[in-house]
């Protein structure tokens, strides 16, 4: 099976989307599947190379994905000229803006060829914050109390009941994130969740453990990882922006399984596989919860393709239930074309 795997892209999570294609690599059963490794240059530059590993950007050579139904693949600039490469599968391996929103789906859509994870709807819903809690807020589910700032609008820092969080409300990785626990914090909070998103989101924060639940599926037919949860030395979660996370954390410790009592994991479970359906969510996900002292479960985020890096949450979500990540793939390969579970 021909594979098309888009990695890097232009967001800032460009350096996570590779270390996730990196592990994507070494778990992909290269006896099922033949790669076709794209990889988009933070500048934008499509190229067909070899690998995510070092040195793809100026080994590989110029391509696109041609939008065109009939060609259902990749054309390659060559000698001058275009070859067209012909694909069963895209798996865009990308984080954040441009690859997680919506945009690259489309182009998939376009393009005719089946492709992993989330379609176009879904994958911009849950990218814009604000408009996922109110989606599952509508459904009944819990979410923080919040409030969003379009660009060129202020917020009067009196009207809100401190600590909140301030985040771009179209981003991840805790990019542009700050914790605020003072009036006169806030506008310096905004401008750099700005640098990030011109549309600004303040959240009410959650007393109550972080928790995670790692799902996987179509519709009525799912599976969820064991949940996992982290606590907090300090600040708040935010391990792709620190110098080595490979090496661990310096304000988190990641739990899996949980240690929180059955009945509660599996409300948890259940929470995260009603988001995932409210939302339209398919192939994967991954879905951030807040677990109060009182047994609430609250919604905090959805990552519709979650880091696959070493030491990221949905892998070892499902390593931790029995899937390890090339069964993971295989699974999603088959949701892609079938549309379900094998």
């Amino acid at each position: 099976m021909r594979i098309g795997i888009i990695f890097g892209g232009n967001s800032e999570e460009h350096p996570v989307s590779i270390k996730s294609a990196r592990e994507i690599a070494k778990n992909l059963d290269t006896e099922k599947y033949e790669p076709f490794w794209i990889g988009i240059t933070q500048g934008g530059a499509w190229l067909l190379c070899d690998g995510p590993d070092t040195g793809w950007e100026d080994d590989g050579r110029p391509v696109v994905l041609s939008p065109d139904r009939t060609v259902r693949g990749l054309l390659a600039l060559g000698h001058g000229k275009f070859e067209a490469i012909s694909l069963d599968l895209v798996l865009p391996v990308l984080h954040g803006k441009l690859g997680e929103d919506g945009a690259v789906q489309g182009l998939l859509e376009l393009s005719g060829i089946p492709y992993a994870g989330c379609d176009i709807q879904s994958s911009a819903l849950c990218m814009d914050k604000s408009l996922a809690y109110v989606v599952t807020s509508a459904a009944g589910i819990p979410t923080p109390k919040f409030w969003t700032v379009p660009a060129n609008e202020s917020v009067d820092p009196g009207s809100l009941t401190y600590p909140v969080y301030v985040k771009p409300a179209r981003s991840g990785s805790s990019f542009g994130v700050s914790k605020v626990t003072r009036e006169e914090e806030l506008a310096g909070a905004v401008e750099t969740a700005r640098q990030y998103d011109s549309k600004v989101l303040i959240e009410e924060a959650v007393v109550g453990t972080e928790v995670g639940c790692a799902v996987l599926g179509n519709e009525l037919e799912l599976i969820t990882g064991e949940v996992d949860q982290i606590t907090l030395s300090h600040g708040f979660f935010k391990i792709h922006q620190e110098d080595n996370p490979e090496s661990g954390s310096e304000n988190s410790t990641i739990t899996v399984p949980a240690d929180i009592p059955e009945e509660t994991r599996a409300l948890v479970q259940e929470t995260a596989k009603a988001i995932y359906r409210t939302l339209g969510c398919s192939g994967l996900a991954r879905v951030d919860l807040f677990l109060t002292e009182d047994g609430t479960v609250i919604l905090n985020e959805v990552n519709t393709f979650p880091g696959m890096t070493s030491y990221s949450r949905y892998p070892r979500m499902m390593a931790a239930a029995g899937m390890p990540l090339a069964e993971v793939i295989d699974r999603l390969v088959s949701l892609s074309l079938t549309g379900k579970l094998r």
